[in-house]
């Protein structure tokens, strides 16, 4: 838990994906979270948590159904989504908050 306070804990905007290997809309995510990442760059960061592996992570943030989407900055949670996002919408998302 201590490592994901502390890559949530910078200025830069941090897209955090929960995701499970056995989801398969978190399957489709995983391509566009790619495509994100190429456009965005160094501008932002991009985590994807397993929610099986990662419990408790998931628990204090309330994730209850999968892909959940959170943007984090400064520690703090800035934006969050469930269910499958496109590029554009989540790059418009991480630029709101940059």
């Amino acid at each position: 838990m201590s490592d994901f306070n502390s890559i949530i804990a910078g200025e830069k905007p941090v897209l955090v994906d929960f995701y499970a290997t056995w989801c398969g809309p978190c399957k489709m995510q995983a391509p566009i979270l790619e495509k994100v990442k190429e456009q965005v760059g160094d501008a932002a960061t991009i985590v994807k948590i397993d929610v099986d592996a990662n419990q408790e992570v998931a628990a204090k943030y309330g994730v209850r159904s999968i892909p959940t989407l959170f943007i984090f900055k400064n520690g703090q949670v800035t934006w969050r989504a469930t269910g499958l996002h496109q590029a554009d919408d989540l790059i418009a998302k991480i630029k709101e908050f940059a």
